[in-house]
């Protein structure tokens, strides 16, 4: 008897399995491709002297440093910025909720620029705030000398690493509070009730029935924030300084690359993180699932 066919419930499934792989071919597949057949061509002794030599590997670690701080930050100042929007109802809450999604819509160069113009030395709030910052630096300098504190959090706030952050934090911050807000919402309050009625206090039930049921959607958020500081570049440029060694970011160091046309030298730290942010985010991946796991169980 000849074998009969299943068909789908919903149709049109070659079709639109066709655009989809033939979209993200064009759009990731071969542009990632492309850098990785570029560099291939490179010997091991060249690869390794254009990845690792002291200048990248220094903006390695502004990079992702930084970028793992300015997550950080944001996972702890988010799922706060959440709570209050979706437990807590006050005058001017739905502009307080729009001002979220600004780093969203406002280009990266604008933000930088205004970033620079509130830091700076004679900006709105860094005329206040940096002569604080430099005597904070000064006091764990002659605590803790055997530190290089100025080296590490930099003598002001624009133009040196806590620029960095700042900026890092600013565009970050969108990502932890929408994704933890859908979770938020659906989370029921009668739990927290269950919970009082059964004796528990509220750091209890914020511990051990609240933050179980967030923590997968906090990793979600705490990741592409962290992911997208990695690659940021046009708000950090502006109020970076851009020291080599110091306040250098590495997409800043391609594009230097890339205007000294040293293209295989630019390719080549571009795999360097793509492979480096793709491992983190599988890392991350396993750890959600583990999480959900855990906490189901």
């Amino acid at each position: 008897m000849p074998a009969v066919s299943k068909r789908s419930v919903l149709p049109g499934f070659n079709l639109s399995l066709g655009f989809t792989l033939a979209y993200l071919s064009l759009i990731v597949l071969i542009p990632l491709s492309a850098a990785f057949i570029r560099t291939a061509g490179m010997s091991w002794s060249d690869f390794v002297a254009a990845v690792a030599s002291p200048r990248v590997v220094a903006s390695y670690k502004v990079s992702f440093g930084i970028s793992l701080l300015a997550a950080l930050t944001n996972a702890f100042f988010g799922f706060i910025v959440a709570w209050v929007l979706v437990r807590y109802t006050f005058p001017g809450r739905r502009v307080v909720d729009a001002l979220v999604d600004l780093p969203f819509a406002l280009p990266t160069a604008v933000a930088g620029v205004a970033l620079c113009a509130l830091y700076a030395r004679n900006g709105w709030i860094g005329q206040w705030l940096d002569p604080i910052w430099a005597h904070f630096v000064q006091g764990l300098s002659a605590t803790v000398p055997w530190i290089d504190w100025p080296s590490w959090l930099g003598t002001k706030l624009a133009y040196d690493r806590p620029g960095i952050f700042i900026a890092l934090t600013f565009i970050g911050l969108p990502f932890v509070v929408r994704t933890l807000q859908p979770i938020l919402a659906e989370l029921e309050p009668e739990l927290e009730e269950a919970a009082a009625t059964l004796g528990a206090n509220r750091w209890q039930t914020m511990t051990k029935v609240i933050f179980p049921e967030l923590l997968p959607a906090l990793i979600t958020g705490f990741a592409l924030a962290f992911a997208r500081g990695v690659g940021e570049y046009g708000s950090v440029v502006f109020i970076a300084g851009n020291q080599p060694r110091h306040s250098e970011i590495t997409p800043l160091l391609i594009i230097t690359k890339l205007e000294q046309y040293d293209y295989r030298g630019a390719t080549a730290i571009a795999v360097v993180m793509l492979v480096a942010s793709f491992l983190l985010l599988l890392l991350i991946n396993l750890l959600q699932k583990w999480s959900r796991r855990y906490y189901r169980i």
